[in-house]
């Protein structure tokens, strides 16, 4: 498969895995925001350094699960019942707005940097949401477990997380004036998007009965 190819689907994953506001991007803007545009650059190169290693390990964990079919099966089926909960929240149920905290002092850009990869590392979720991901991505053949195939796909997916950092920094402003809307909005296109993961995920659940 074209590492080309790759690159752009790990940057898209990537994307849509970012796209929900919480801590990490509403933090990212904010920091932007108040501190400067560098420190919000900073924060999150920091916090794609981190990405970095989660999307490795969990590639690599999905090369793993690649080889042992049966526990592919099992987890397949407890994420189809996740991303349906997820449709189901993100569609009928959320509503409420984020509102990360973050330090008013000013930080120097090396401790926003360090700030970065440290929140970002209290984001498990990349990890076990990569590792899914990329299973069903090597189960359509978009995605092969060589050296160079996953250092394409984790390079793009660090790359997919700062562009939507980025997106958050520079449109903060608009988001920022209309919270509700667009907070009502964002719970819309999430539910969507985990919709249809929770369509495919079922179509490959009935593929293997």
């Amino acid at each position: 498969m074209n590492i080309t190819f790759i690159f752009f689907i790990g940057l898209f994953i990537a994307l849509i895995g970012v796209i929900p506001p919480g801590l990490l991007n509403l933090t990212a803007a904010k920091i932007s925001l108040k501190e400067g545009y560098n420190r919000g650059i900073m924060f999150s190169i920091g916090a794609c350094i981190t990405v970095l290693i989660q999307t490795y390990i969990a590639v690599i964990f999905a090369r793993y699960l690649s080889n042992h079919p049966d526990i592919i099966e099992i987890l397949q089926r407890v994420a189809l019942v996740i991303f349906v909960l997820f449709t189901i929240y993100f569609l009928l149920i959320a509503k409420k707005e984020i509102k990360p905290s973050i330090e008013r002092h000013t930080k120097s850009k090396h401790s926003r940097l360090f700030f970065g990869m440290f929140l970002s590392g209290l984001n498990v979720f990349p990890i076990p949401y990569q590792a899914y991901m990329s299973i069903t991505l090597a189960s359509f053949g978009w995605l092969q477990f060589d050296k160079t195939s996953i250092a394409s796909y984790v390079v793009g997916s660090a790359m997919g997380t700062f562009v939507m950092l980025y997106m958050y920094i520079f449109f903060f402003d608009k988001i920022k004036n209309k919270p509700l809307t667009s907070q009502k909005n964002m719970n819309y296109i999430i539910g969507g998007i985990t919709g249809i993961i929770s369509i495919f995920t079922l179509i490959n659940v009935i593929k293997e009965l």
